[in-house]
Formats: C-alpha cells, sequence, structure tokens
C-alpha cells in the first residue's frame, strides 16, 4: 500500500487527542454524557467541526443519537477551509487514519457518483477528519465517502448527495433500493463566528430554526459549512424528512471567553413515519 492509498491525521494533537488510548477514553466520555438523543432514528446529521475541548460535547449529541445502528456508509460533507475548490470532491485516499485506526473510504460509490478527486483540498483539512474518531466509536464498521465542498451550487451538493442517498438507516430504501447500503448523512458546521455571547445565541437560534424547518436561506454568516448545508437541506425537503434540534451550544459554553464565541448546533433528520 503506497502512501497515497491512506489520507494520515492532520489535526491529530491539535483538534483532538493524538494519542489513542486518551482518544477513546475522551470520545466515549462525551457520548456518554450525551444530554439529547433524536426521537427518530436519523437518516442525516449537522455536527460541528472545532476542537473536541470546544465542540465535542455537541458533536457527540448527534453521535448518541446513532450509536449502534445498522449504517453501513457514512457521507461525510464538510466546507474546504484552506483550498480554494470549485465544486466538491473527495480524496483518493482508500483509507483515513487516525489514532483509533484507518476508515474505509467507498471508492466505487464516490466513482458512481461522478466525484471528483482533489488531494490538496483534503490534506490539511479537519472539517471531516475530527468527525472520524466519533464514527470510529459509535459505527466502527461503516464505511465513509468523505466530500468537501468549495464554490459550489445548492444542485452541484444535492446532486452527489442524490447520488449517495442509499437505503435508509430504519430498513426501508430512503428513496433507493433495498440493496443499496443503508446510509447517514453527516453535514459537518459550525454556526456563528467571533460575535459577543448573547449576539452570538441570537444569530445561532435563527440559523437553528433555520435548519429545523429545512430552510436553505443560511449563507456563511450564520453557518461556515453553509455549502454543504444547503445541499443536504434540499433533498432533505424532497425526502420529506423531519429536522430536530439536539444540541445548541457555544465556545463560551464549553472552554472559551464569553467575549467572542462560535456557535455549535447538533441536529438530525428523519423520516416523519
Amino acid at each position: 500500500m503506497t502512501m497515497n492509498d491512506v489520507r494520515p491525521p492532520a489535526v491529530a494533537g491539535m483538534f483532538y487527542p493524538g494519542d489513542a488510548a486518551r482518544l477513546e477514553r475522551d470520545v466515549d466520555a462525551m457520548l456518554a454524557s450525551a444530554s439529547a438523543s433524536a426521537t427518530r432514528r436519523p437518516k442525516a446529521l449537522v455536527v460541528p467541526h472545532a476542537g473536541y475541548v470546544y465542540s465535542g460535547p455537541i458533536a457527540a449529541s448527534a453521535y448518541a443519537s446513532v450509536r449502534g445502528l445498522p449504517i453501513e456508509r457514512v457521507v461525510l460533507v464538510g466546507p474546504s477551509h484552506r483550498v480554494p475548490l470549485r465544486g466538491v470532491a473527495a480524496p483518493s485516499a482508500h483509507k483515513l487514519r487516525t489514532p483509533l485506526g484507518d476508515v474505509d473510504v467507498d471508492v466505487e460509490a464516490l466513482d458512481r457518483a461522478g466525484v471528483a478527486r482533489d488531494d490538496l483540498a483534503h490534506a490539511s483539512e479537519h472539517s471531516l477528519e475530527v468527525q472520524l474518531p466519533f464514527l470510529q466509536r459509535v459505527l466502527p464498521r461503516a464505511r465513509v465517502c468523505p466530500i468537501v465542498c468549495g464554490r459550489a451550487s445548492v444542485e452541484d451538493v444535492a446532486r452527489v448527495l442524490r447520488a449517495l442517498w442509499g437505503g435508509d438507516v430504519a430498513g426501508s430504501a430512503g428513496g433507493g433500493t433495498a440493496q443499496e447500503p443503508k446510509t447517514l448523512i453527516v453535514v459537518s458546521s459550525d454556526l456563528s463566528h467571533y460575535l459577543p455571547y448573547a449576539e452570538g445565541r441570537r444569530a445561532d437560534e435563527r440559523t437553528a430554526e433555520k435548519i429545523v424547518t429545512l430552510d436553505g436561506d443560511i449563507d456563511g454568516e450564520g453557518a461556515c459549512g453553509y455549502v454543504g448545508l444547503r445541499g443536504m437541506l434540499a433533498v432533505a425537503r424532497e425526502k420529506g424528512l423531519v429536522g430536530e434540534l439536539l444540541d445548541l451550544r457555544s465556545s463560551g459554553d464549553t472552554a472559551g471567553p464569553r467575549s467572542e464565541v462560535v456557535g455549535y448546533g447538533a441536529f438530525c433528520f428523519s423520516e416523519a413515519s
């Protein structure tokens, strides 16, 4: 296996612990402390992507809702923070590495969906990487389709998500066929950035209301991962999914000062019936 077959961790030891034993303990502790749970089996999640000390507990509120479900594939969608990108792209790697081991990439599914490859856009990107240890603890056998979004339209993202939608985690096809892998969609996005605590809370509450009601009128001021988020919300509307807020906090609630905060939300989307 060549180095190109594995995407090594870029932010281990910075955004989350680089030591495997500590990472496992920390993730399990956050999952055990999660105070909210989805009322239905989620088909899609929205989770934050900051350092674990800031947003890990909020992300855990979403991931605790899918622990142990028969999910075979996770489509990870997040923003490209560091590399200008037109459209959406996956890495060429067949595996994504964290201190907890390797996660298999569903290369064939990405090929069938016509997703371009751009290793540079993924090399230093944290928005997807920080999700992997959570997935390794709650869905250890699931393959992933990691996709970063740059300058892309709602339809650019929606087209890929439709192609990768797969089977529903509750057992129905979820718009596909019963033979398709049971698939979870995970959109990675933080909310408001660097506002005073009370102002940030008000802004995040407005954005959260839009997300829960599947209103795609969201921009980068409200959510840094708005490109992927708007695409997912468009498909959720088509599929008749119902949104639910699980957790809404900021860095001022977890580990940061309240003079300038970053907002974090955990959301799930499920079939209505």
